[in-house]
């Protein structure tokens, strides 16, 4: 495995495991606590279960045909490119909306998208 996939295919299990048992770690650095049963459903879905699937698809995704490898790399680079999008629009419009874990993230987010656009 292209050690760039790899680190990107890391983040993502880790990022859903951690989801899927403590939920509250999840968003924590954003100020928010999931304080009912449907929020930390909703943590669980979203991060949880699309982490590890995003992970496995990575995993898989290595091993098969180049096509389809590299379909999966540009469709995920993408996803993360919407995640940046979606935070450079929410800083437009609240500008102080970058500041510590936010900005963190975004230069993470774009970081893996890099990360697996060069490994494909």
């Amino acid at each position: 495995m292209n050690p760039g996939v790899a680190v990107v295919a890391v983040f993502f299990a880790g990022m859903g495991l951690t989801a899927l048992v403590k939920p509250a770690v999840i968003w924590a650095p954003f100020g928010v606590a999931p304080t009912t049963a449907e929020s930390r459903n909703e943590v669980r879905a979203v991060y949880g279960g699309f982490g590890v699937a995003v992970a496995a698809l990575l995993i898989v995704a290595d091993g098969s045909a180049a096509g389809f490898r590299a379909g999966v790399l540009m469709a995920i680079a993408i996803a993360l490119l919407g995640m940046v999008a979606g935070r450079v629009v929410s800083a437009l419009v609240e500008p102080k909306a970058l500041i510590g874990f936010p900005g963190f993230f975004m230069v993470l987010e774009a970081a893996l998208a890099g990360l697996l656009l060069t490994g494909r």
